[in-house]
C-alpha cells in the first residue's frame, strides 16, 4: 500500500468511555483503545497527524478552579486549552509508544503544544455562544458575570452556564514545527482542543484569547494546510446517516461536496454534533480535491481502504 499523509482528528470524549469513569487511569485506558485502531495506519507505512478534542477535560479543570477560586488564582481558558494539550498528548504518546513497541515498530511519537491564529475581529467575540463548564445556579452564574467578567446564558431550564467565543481558526502558528517532525518521521499530535487561540497585536506579538476553537474545523486547516492525502473524523459511529435515529434510517457510504451541502441544508445534520463535522470535512475535501472520511476508531483501517465509513468525495 503506498503511504499517504493522513490526518485524523478525534474526539474528547472519545478519552471518556464511561461518564461515572472519568479519572486519569480510565482515559489512559480509552486513549489505549483508539492508539490500536491509529497504530494500525502506522504500520501500513503511512504517516499520520492527530488533533483531538478536549471539551471534557477542559470542563474538569475549570471545575478544580472554581472550587480552589478561595485559595488559587483563576486557570485562563487559553491556558486550560494549553494544559489540556499537554495531559492528552501525554495520555496519547504514551498509549501508542507502547502499542508501536508490541508490534516491533519503532516510530517516535510527539505532542506540539499548538497556537491557533484568530482574527480579534471575528463576530464571535461579540456575540459569544459556547457553552463551557458546568451548570450553575443563576446567583453564581451573576456573581462570576459581575466579578470575573463571564458572559453567562440561561440554558434550557437546566441552570446557567458560561458562554465563550469560539472564533474560525486562521492559522497554525506551529505549522513548520509539525511539517520538520513529519519529515523526521514522527507520529504528530497537533491542534488539540482546536488549538490554543491566540492573535497577533499590533507590534505583531502573540496574545491569549478567553475562547474555544472547533476541534474538527482546526483539524481540518492542518489537514488542507499539509496538504493531507486523507483526512479523518473519528466520531462514535461507524458512518453518517440520514434520518437518524428514525425508523427510515439510511446510512451512506459515500457522498460528494454537493450532496453533503444538501442535506445539511434539509436540517439532516444536528448543529451541535454532526453537522460541525460534515461543514469540516466538505470545507477540507473542496479545497484539496482529496477525500475525507467519517468513522469510528474500529473501522479507521478498512476506511483508509474505502471499505468502511463515509466516504466524502469532490
Amino acid at each position: 500500500m503506498d503511504s499517504r499523509l493522513i490526518v485524523i482528528a478525534i474526539g474528547g470524549n472519545s478519552l471518556i468511555e464511561d461518564k461515572n469513569h472519568v479519572t486519569v487511569d480510565a482515559q489512559y485506558k480509552a486513549a489505549s483503545k483508539t492508539a490500536y485502531h491509529i497504530a494500525d495506519l502506522i504500520e501500513q507505512g503511512h504517516r499520520v497527524v492527530i488533533a483531538h478534542g478536549n471539551g471534557p477535560q477542559v470542563g474538569y479543570i475549570l471545575l478544580r478552579s472554581e472550587y480552589a477560586e478561595k485559595i488559587l488564582h483563576a486557570v485562563p481558558l487559553d491556558s486550560c486549552v494549553a494544559d489540556t494539550q499537554g495531559a492528552i498528548g501525554y495520555q496519547l504518546q504514551k498509549a501508542l509508544d507502547n502499542e508501536l513497541v508490541r508490534r516491533g515498530l519503532k516510530r517516535t511519537v510527539a505532542t506540539v503544544v499548538t497556537q491557533v491564529e484568530v482574527d480579534p475581529e471575528d463576530p464571535s467575540f461579540s456575540h459569544p455562544t459556547k457553552p463551557i463548564g458546568s451548570f450553575m445556579s443563576e446567583e453564581d452564574a451573576r456573581m462570576h458575570e459581575r466579578e470575573h467578567g463571564w458572559n453567562v446564558v440561561e440554558d434550557s431550564g437546566r441552570g446557567w452556564r458560561r458562554v465563550v467565543a469560539s472564533p474560525k481558526p486562521k492559522a497554525i502558528i506551529e505549522l513548520d514545527a509539525v511539517r520538520m517532525l513529519l519529515t523526521a518521521g514522527a507520529v504528530v499530535i497537533a491542534a488539540g482542543g482546536g488549538g490554543i487561540p491566540v492573535v497577533k497585536n499590533a507590534s505583531g506579538e502573540l496574545e491569549g484569547r478567553e475562547a474555544v476553537i472547533d476541534k474538527d474545523l482546526a483539524a481540518a486547516m492542518l489537514a488542507k494546510t499539509l496538504n493531507a492525502d486523507a483526512f479523518i473524523i473519528s466520531t462514535a459511529v461507524e458512518k453518517v446517516a440520514l434520518d437518524f435515529g428514525k425508523p427510515t434510517e439510511k446510512k451512506i457510504d459515500r457522498m460528494s461536496v454537493a450532496e453533503a451541502e444538501k442535506y445539511s441544508q434539509e436540517g439532516q445534520f444536528p448543529p451541535g454534533s454532526m453537522l460541525p463535522k460534515i461543514q469540516a470535512i466538505t470545507d477540507y475535501v473542496r479545497t484539496t480535491g482529496n477525500t475525507g472520511i467519517i468513522t469510528d476508531p474500529e473501522h479507521l483501517g478498512l476506511a483508509v481502504s474505502g471499505k468502511a465509513g463515509t466516504l466524502i468525495t469532490p
